[in-house]
This record gives C-alpha cells, sequence and structure tokens, in this order.
C-alpha cells in the first residue's frame, strides 16, 4: 500500500504512466497543455507522474467517457476541488463551534459572578 507522501511522489514517466492508464502519451501532453495535469519535471525537463497524477487521469478518462468535453472536465475538477476545500473549512468551523460550546459552565458562572 502507498502511503500518503508516497501518492504525490512523482516516479512514472510518460510511456509508463499512459500505459498504466491506458491513454496515449500525446493525450497526457494534451491534459496538460489544456491544465488538467501538472506533472513534476526533472532537470532535464522529462515529466515524471505519480500515483495521484494516474488517480487524475483516470478520473480525466471516466469524464470524457460520460460524455464531457475537455472544457467541461475542467469545470467538473474545479468545481470538485471547491467542494472539497468547502467540506475541510465546513469541518474547521464545526470543530471550533463544538469545542466553544464545551466551555465549562463553572467557567462561565465565575465569569458572572465577579461583576
Amino acid at each position: 500500500m502507498i502511503d500518503a507522501h508516497g501518492r504525490d511522489r512523482a516516479v512514472y514517466i510518460i510511456s509508463v504512466a499512459a500505459e498504466l492508464t491506458g491513454v496515449h502519451p500525446q493525450t497526457l501532453r494534451v491534459y496538460e497543455r489544456k491544465g488538467l495535469l501538472a506533472p513534476a519535471r526533472t532537470g532535464g525537463m522529462s515529466r515524471r507522474y505519480s500515483e495521484a497524477d494516474l488517480d487524475q487521469i483516470r478520473r480525466i478518462q471516466q469524464l470524457t467517457a460520460d460524455g464531457l468535453n475537455l472544457a467541461g472536465v475542467v469545470r467538473v475538477l474545479r468545481l470538485e476541488a471547491e467542494v472539497v476545500r468547502l467540506q475541510k473549512e465546513l469541518a474547521l468551523q464545526n470543530e471550533s463551534v463544538i469545542s466553544t460550546a464545551l466551555v465549562p459552565v463553572a467557567t462561565v458562572t465565575e465569569f458572572v459572578l465577579q461583576d
């Protein structure tokens, strides 16, 4: 099993990434030009893909198989990323509300009695 750090480690060259995802290397270049992928680069500017990149490629394939063009895919991926961001923000706000609600009653009572 690959840990979270390993999922982002760019290890696959373009031909291997293409083979693992069932797409042509030129398709991966198109995805990159359209802003759908951002593979890491070596010092010699060769592309390197991570497991997370491969997942992204598979998601793009799924959306195009559902009938979306690449502009639609860009939009869906941006919206999905925004949903994830908002879910994290909401979770943090909920944690804050819960921790605030758990203030001991004695502390509140002592504050009121001091006035």
